[in-house]
């Protein structure tokens, strides 16, 4: 086959993708706020969450975020949307992973007053885009309802857009998901000795 016969056949096959593309696109009509969890154990669930707080921010809407379990890190992507002072709103309301604290107690207290900064949050017809940071750790160990949780994010603004992320998310969570991406591990530097850096992994 010479050049010629395979850049027309190329055309013709990416013409008949387009027509398909084209027609799966048109079939699309709703516009609603989408509940997207990221789990898995692979890297990476949070990250995705910022680069679509990220992308918010460009269409000038504002962010919340509140994060569990996570203490109050100077990470940077905090410092970085510090600079949307405007549009965004960071809490941090954990006080480390649980091996840190070794204290249930004291975890369910953060947690709980984490849910309660996340009900204001979800109850905002401004706010376009609300990240739970680590809610899934916080409901796998039953330190939230997960009814209330369900009930809270079932009855927010229905414009509003929300991202879960964790490890182990609920079944009844994944079940309430409009989109769920697992993050799966194939390789890590980790496991070969490499330390976490500033600007890679915080």
């Amino acid at each position: 086959m010479n050049s010629s016969d395979e850049d027309r056949r190329h055309r013709e096959k990416m013409k008949k993708w387009k027509e398909l593309q084209d027609k799966e696109v048109a079939n699309k009509k709703i516009s609603k706020g989408v509940l997207a969890v990221h789990t898995g154990a692979g890297k990476g669930k949070s990250t995705a969450a910022f680069g679509v707080a990220l992308r918010m921010l460009g269409h000038g809407k504002k962010v919340v975020v509140v994060q569990f379990i996570k203490g109050a890190w100077l990470t940077g992507e905090r410092e970085a949307l510090k600079r949307f002072d405007d549009l965004v709103e960071w809490h941090s309301m954990g006080e480390g992973f649980t091996w840190d604290t070794q204290d249930k107690q004291r975890d369910i207290a953060a947690c709980e007053r984490g849910w309660s900064v996340a009900q204001e949050a979800l109850k905002k017809e401004d706010v376009a885009l609300v990240i739970l940071d680590e809610l899934n750790i916080a409901l796998r160990y039953d330190y939230l309802s997960l009814d209330l949780v369900l009930s809270d994010l079932k009855s927010r603004p229905v414009m509003q857009h929300v991202i879960v992320t964790g490890r182990n998310a609920k079944a009844e969570l994944i079940e309430a998901a409009d989109m769920v991406t697992e993050m799966t591990p194939v390789k890590h530097h980790f496991d070969a000795g490499v330390k976490a850096q500033a600007g890679f992994e915080f």
